[in-house]
């Protein structure tokens, strides 16, 4: 009895197994898979993932205090490519996790807007090493965590602008972004002032060092006068060029000199 429910089983399998169909595709796939290359993880950088290409070292130091700019830059501190912008009141090191919530907060808010777009004016570049809890001192600084960015005081770090977007529509998504940003923020417009540290005014200027070298040579020129500096090499005359230091209002500038023909 168990031997007739056996057979038909049995010549089932043997069917199948020798049919030409499984044998042909079995002999033809191995000889492909054998010239395939081995396969190798992919790095994948996705879209919404703020994080550098490439990079040098995967680890950096961590810097001083960030501080306000001793030169007198005001650089970044004003609206650029849009009608409103959002300034930071205090300095801060932005992870690429709060970056990606705020402008996400933003760009959901004025998704109603035809042609609106958000401008991140900041970039996450710095990497952050962080140690596990506990852990005795030395062996390292610990593994890569996060990107950050470091912000200055006074720095625009979100913009708002396209499609005659609304003032009352671009503070309400600025609004979202400041309840997720870690230090104390301002909303601005294209006509607010330029601000350097704590001070804000129309009358803030980049700073000498900032213009190019033509007009930093005529406007030392006018301060300090020209100066010359004759080298005897047996009987010609050459200038030498060389750095010289002014001071403009305090800040101290080094710029090379004109070369100056000798006088007849």
């Amino acid at each position: 009895m168990f031997g007739s429910l056996r057979s038909p089983l049995s010549s089932l399998i043997a069917s199948s197994s020798s049919s030409s169909f499984a044998s042909t595709s079995r002999h033809a796939v191995r000889p492909i898979l054998r010239r395939l290359p081995p396969t190798q993880p992919v790095q994948v950088r996705y879209r919404n993932l703020l994080a550098p290409r490439r990079w040098k070292y995967r680890k950096s130091r961590k810097g001083f205090p960030i501080t306000a700019a001793t030169g007198g830059s005001i650089k970044g501190t004003t609206v650029a490519r849009g009608q409103f912008g959002l300034r930071l009141l205090e300095p801060a090191r932005l992870s690429a996790a709060i970056l990606t919530t705020c402008r996400d907060a933003i760009k959901k808010k004025i998704k109603a807007v035809k042609g609106a777009q958000v401008y991140l004016r900041v970039f996450p570049d710095v990497p952050v090493a962080v140690k596990g809890n506990e852990v005795r001192m030395g062996k390292g600084k610990g593994s890569f965590e996060f990107w950050a960015a470091r912000v200055r005081q006074g720095k625009v770090v979100f913009e708002v602008g396209g499609g005659g977007i609304r003032e009352e529509i671009a503070k309400a998504a600025f609004k979202l972004a400041q309840a997720k940003l870690p230090v104390k923020s301002e909303i601005i417009t294209t006509a607010s002032a330029p601000r350097l540290g704590n001070i804000v005014s129309h009358d803030l200027k980049h700073p000498v060092g900032a213009q190019p070298i033509p007009a930093l040579l005529e406007t030392m020129e006018k301060k300090i006068g020209r100066s010359k500096v004759l080298v005897k090499i047996g009987r010609r005359k050459v200038i030498r060029d060389r750095e010289r230091r002014a001071e403009f209002g305090g800040l101290k500038v080094r710029a090379p000199l004109m070369q100056l023909q000798p006088e007849a």
